[in-house]
Order: C-alpha cells, then structure tokens, then sequence
C-alpha cells in the first residue's frame, strides 16, 4: 500500500520514537524512507553585531550536529530493520513546508511524524508543525503521539 515514507525529526525524544515507530510501519510495509530535518534560520533582535556573529554560528553548529545526529541515528535504525533509507537535512524558515515540499519532491505516499501534544493556549501561541502538515499536505500523514 506504501512505498516511500516521509519522516521528519526534530530529534526531540518523541520524536525519535516516531522514527523509530515509522521505520517499524515501513519494514512491515516492505516500503523505503526518507528521514528529514529542518534547520530553522537563527533569529535574534540586537544591535551588537559581535552578539550576532557569534551566537549565530554557534546556534548553527549546534543545529547542524543534532540534525546530522538524529539522521544518523534513523539511518542505522533503518539499517538494522533491513529498511532503504536515504535522510535530508534543509533549511527554511517554515518547517511545515518543508516537509510537504520533501513528501512531494520524494514521491512519499505517507508522512509519519510525532506530535507534541500541546493543547489549548500553547498550541495557539507556539503553533504545531505537525498541525499545519496536516492542514496543508495532500500526502497522508499518520501522527504519533
């Protein structure tokens, strides 16, 4: 029924167990993967510049290895399942999007991603990448909790 499955990860612990979770469903499947993170630009409002340069390329090292790390992590998840995996690290401002681009780009049939269950006011305010997935993708998407 699947053939290729889209699995975005923020490397959070739930979101690693919906990795984890989603190679599983692709293994019984007899489908491939492709495992995606999104590295979100930094962001900060000041007017020392030496603040900026330096956090900067900290904040963006530090994303780049806990990105790199969370898709070797799915990698050799996937290996040990005997599951095809190729991972994808992108950067852009609105993760939904990239995610829905990746699906398409990919040919996915299916998203497998985590949720992290905010609800109410907090959900309003922080806004959920996996809501606006599941607004916005013409790919069915399966959301672990």
């Amino acid at each position: 029924m699947f053939s290729h499955i889209l699995i975005p990860t923020d490397g959070s612990a739930l979101a690693t167990l919906a990795v984890d979770k989603g190679i599983e469903f692709a293994r019984d499947a007899n489908a491939g993967v492709t495992v995606i993170t999104v590295l979100e630009p930094f962001q900060i409002v000041t007017a020392d510049p030496d603040q900026i340069r330096g956090t900067r390329a900290e904040y963006e090292k530090f994303v780049r290895m806990e990105g790199a790390r969370a898709l070797t992590d799915a990698e050799l998840k996937a290996k040990q399942l005997g599951v095809t995996c190729r991972s994808v690290q992108v950067e852009s401002d609105e993760p939904f999007q990239a995610i829905i681009d990746a699906g398409e780009k990919n040919s996915c049939d299916l998203i497998i991603m985590a949720s992290h269950g905010r609800r109410g006011i907090g959900a309003l305010l922080l806004g959920s990448v996996t809501l606006k997935v599941l607004t916005y993708s013409k790919i069915p998407v399966l959301v672990y909790r």
